[in-house]
C-alpha cells in the first residue's frame, strides 16, 4: 500500500513508525498472482472494501471491480433525467 495514513499511536514513544510509509501486501503467491490477472485484464480494479485494525495488524479487506459497459452508462443516464423531470414538475 502506498500514500494510506496511518495515524501514529497516541501513547507511544519516539520508536512510533512513519504514518505514511508503504505497507507490504501479506498475501501468497498464489493470490498476488490471481489479482495481477485479473488487474491486466481491461476494464477491472482492485478496490479496498474495508480496513481494520487486529491486534498490532491493520488488515485489508479488497475486491475486484469492473467498470460499467456504455450502454449501461446510458441507462442509467436516461433514469437520473427521467427523474430529475419527475421531480420538477410535481414540485411546480
Amino acid at each position: 500500500m502506498h500514500a494510506m495514513h496511518i495515524s501514529p499511536y497516541e501513547h507511544g514513544n519516539i520508536f512510533n513508525k512513519d504514518p505514511l510509509r508503504d505497507r507490504k501486501l501479506l498475501l501468497h503467491k498464489q493470490q498476488i498472482r490471481k489479482l495481477i490477472g485479473f488487474l491486466q485484464q481491461k476494464g477491472y480494479t482492485l478496490v479496498p472494501l474495508s480496513l481494520y485494525f487486529q491486534g498490532s495488524f491493520v488488515k485489508l479487506e479488497l475486491g475486484i471491480g469492473k467498470g460499467k459497459k456504455l450502454y449501461d452508462k446510458r441507462e442509467d443516464l436516461k433514469k437520473k433525467d427521467q427523474e430529475r423531470y419527475k421531480k420538477q414538475y410535481l414540485l411546480s
